[in-house]
Parts: C-alpha cells; structure tokens; sequence
C-alpha cells in the first residue's frame, strides 16, 4: 500500500509573499486621500445644487410636511431624509455646541442651527447624494469617509465657525441636515456646516 501525504501549507518565495503584500497596500483605501480629492472636487461645489435656506426656511413655515417630497432625499429604507442647504443667516445666539441663525428678515429666533460641537453620523456623507456605498468594496471603507468628513469639519470648519460667531454677525453657509422627526428637526433646521465664511 502506497501512502502519499500532502502538506496543510504551501510554500511562498519570499519575493512573492513581498509582491503579495505591496499590492494588498497599495489598494487599501485611504480615507484621507479620498475626502481631499471628494472635498476640493465636488462637496465644495455642492453648493450651487443645494436648496436655498431663505426658500426652505419658508417652506417649513408654510408646509413642513411638503419639505421631504419637495427637498428631501431618503437614504434606503430609513425614515429619515436628509437636506444640502445653503444660505446666509444672521447670529442670534451663540451656544456650546451651536450656533443660531435667522434666516429671514423679521425673525429674532433660531431658524437654522449650524453645528459645532463634536460630531458623529453620517449627515454630510449622505446629505448631498454624492456619494453610493455600492461604489465601494465593503461598508467599513464607506464609514471611514464620514469619520474623516467629520474629523475634516471639526478641524477645518468648526474653529472658523466659532470665531465669527458674535450676535448680529452674518455667516454665509452650506451644509446638510438630517430629518428624522419633522416636529423637532425642522423648525430650527439642524445643519452640520462643511462651509462658513463672514459677510
């Protein structure tokens, strides 16, 4: 009887297990390289297709209920829906994490919220559209660009939101919101700001 035994392992030459490697990194996604190319070259650019904050700000008034089907886009199955607006509001109040805009003329109150405290979700990653996570090989590369949107945000856009952020000061803006319960997040509308500049 003859008895021929194979190994559980394989031999690798060094140079191929090397070759091997190099190509695994080179194609590890990096979050950091993606969210500079998608910020300079289209979140910034955003803008000029998102919704105008005096034009939604009364139509929240008007009819909250018209916002989703009119300026909403749903994410999949959610109920939520997310909105890209930009605008430019007067500072009424200046909170920890928070400042507050009226957007139209004869409103002392908060209209729009801009963000700025720490953040987490996926309001900006999702809010414009621009982006599809069946363009990317698994869900974590998907979830490491909003951390790094977030990231990008509260180092690059924050500060700046904070240090003009005095009562009576008009900010120029443009960020996304997400919509979850029209009740409570439409009226202010609570937006993550990837945009703010002094008038």
């Amino acid at each position: 009887m003859l008895l021929y035994l194979f190994p559980l392992f394989r031999v690798v030459s060094l140079d191929d297990a090397n070759e091997a490697s190099a190509k695994a990194s080179a194609a590890k996604f990096d979050p950091i390289v993606f969210v500079d190319q998608f910020w300079n070259d289209k979140l910034l650019a955003s803008k000029a297709n998102a919704v105008d904050a005096l034009e939604l700000v009364n139509e929240i008034q008007a009819n909250p209920g018209k916002v989703r089907q009119a300026r909403g886009r749903q994410v999949g199955l959610s109920q939520s829906y997310f909105l890209t607006v930009t605008g430019v509001g007067r500072v009424v109040s200046v909170e920890k994490n928070s400042v507050g805009l009226a957007i139209t003329d004869q409103s002392d109150e908060a209209e729009v919220v801009l963000e700025s405290g720490i953040l987490f979700g996926n309001t900006v990653r999702d809010g414009t559209g621009l982006l599809d996570v069946n363009e990317f090989q698994n869900t974590q590369d998907f979830n490491a660009i909003s951390t790094e949107l977030n990231r990008r945000i509260e180092a690059n856009v924050l500060p700046t939101l904070r240090d003009i952020a005095t009562s009576g000061t008009e900010i120029e803006f443009a960020g996304c919101a997400q919509v979850s319960d029209e009740s409570t997040d439409l009226n202010p509308l609570r937006v993550v700001p990837f945009f703010v500049e002094a008038k």
